[in-house]
């Protein structure tokens, strides 16, 4: 069997916590911004974290 390739694009855009959760980062936070409320933006900066239900998918494209 072959190794897992990490796919390079998931890589950039998701990390793994040291409890094995996986962070995101939120979308909607690079353009248009001023139709957009100072208390959104602040929300928008801090990182999320991945839904029970996409976790297994996204732990597949980064495996290591």
């Amino acid at each position: 069997m072959p190794k897992t390739k990490t796919h390079r694009g998931a890589a950039k855009r998701f990390k793994k916590t040291g409890s094995g959760k996986i962070k995101r980062f939120k979308a909607y936070a690079s353009h248009l911004l001023g139709a957009k409320s100072p208390k959104r933006k602040r929300g928008l900066r801090k990182a999320g974290l991945v839904s029970e239900q996409e976790n297994k998918r996204i732990s597949k494209l980064i495996p290591y």
